[in-house]
């Protein structure tokens, strides 16, 4: 599979706005009018879904305004990331079901909770499951990085009365959430049922690298690269860690429900300012640049693998659809 960009093989010239996100044995690539869905088939073919996206920034001119557009793109993604999980895992469950069924004497009847679900919902059962799933991971990020360091911060035994003491309880506050941060990539990264997905997440970042250097798109040149990449959602995520909690210590030291309705309440605008500064990181190569993007690729070491070959060519079949499909304008436009 090749993907030439007709121009000679040079230093990087450019920042792609194409990125993507590992799934279950498969990627999915996102341009700013379009998104792809590769998977590995159990069979060995790479099945690809190709969709147009009705919002992008040339139609939408309320994604051209900073912050305002990060909020926005923050609960877009997680809306179309699920989609793309729940896609690549409803493949893998109907072989399984498949298989299933065609044991002998075997017998596949709805349990009584789902059938109440069919009848509640109907057709609108699946897009229901994924607003749900987007609702709970919403709450549980909310309640493991910003409820459970300010209620830990709560209990030091620190005058809370004085600035110098809410200035510290803010700073506590906010190193108990990168600890979590830490621990819970840690200890994610140990699984061996993710390991996969982290080399899935490797071979995305390579393939983007690999386009970003005006290299053909193969895989003997996508495995030259790195697996780190400054535009990550790891970099995002540890972004948002540090944003949130320079804007909450704008927010005093109130009771702990004030804390976590303020928490609550800003975490769109933490989100808004983090992905501009994502933005920046990416756009920019400069000393403070690099300063900035170090922590989220320390943490890219926990969250890529490298890849094998089988998965870097769904990488880029991923990712060629999408090019091909985007305007190359935009695409190169980050």
């Amino acid at each position: 599979m090749n993907i030439k960009n007709n121009k000679d093989n040079s230093p990087p010239i450019k920042k792609t706005s194409i990125g993507g996100q590992a799934l279950i044995e498969g990627i999915m690539m996102r341009g700013p009018g379009s998104i792809s869905i590769a998977v590995r088939a159990p069979n060995g073919e790479i099945v690809i879904e190709n969709k147009n996206l009705s919002i992008t920034p040339n139609r939408t001119k309320i994604l051209k305004i900073p912050v305002l557009r990060g909020i926005i793109e923050f609960f877009r993604m997680m809306v179309i990331g699920v989609k793309a999980l729940m896609h690549s895992a409803d493949f893998f469950d109907i072989e399984e079901v498949s298989d299933a069924q065609d044991a002998p004497g075997s017998e596949d009847k709805p349990s009584k909770f789902e059938t109440f679900l069919v009848k509640v919902f109907g057709d609108k059962l699946k897009d229901a499951v994924i607003i749900f799933s987007v609702v709970l991971s919403i709450i549980f990020s909310v309640a493991l990085f910003m409820i459970l360091p300010t209620l830990f911060a709560s209990f030091i035994p620190i005058d809370k009365t004085s600035s110098f003491g809410i200035v510290s309880l803010h700073l506590i506050e906010g190193l108990v959430r990168i600890s979590i941060f830490f621990a819970y990539i840690i200890l994610t990264s140990r699984l061996k049922d993710i390991e996969r997905v982290w080399q899935y997440h490797g071979a995305e970042h390579k393939t983007i690298h690999c386009y970003e250097h005006d290299d053909e798109l193969t895989v003997d040149n996508v495995k030259k690269y790195t697996t780190l990449h400054p535009r990550c959602g790891t970099s995002f995520l540890f972004i948002v860690m540090i944003i949130s909690t320079l804007v909450f210590s704008f927010t005093g030291w109130g009771t702990l429900l004030q804390r976590i309705l303020l928490r609550i309440i800003l975490v769109p605008l933490v989100a808004g300012i983090s992905y501009e500064i994502l933005k920046l990181v990416g756009r920019y190569d400069n000393k403070f640049t690099s300063i900035l993007r170090a922590p989220g690729m320390f943490f890219q070491r926990f969250t890529t693998k490298e890849p094998d070959d089988k998965q870097i060519e769904v990488a880029i079949a991923a990712f060629s659809n999408v090019l091909n499909r985007d305007d190359t304008k935009e695409l190169d436009t980050w």
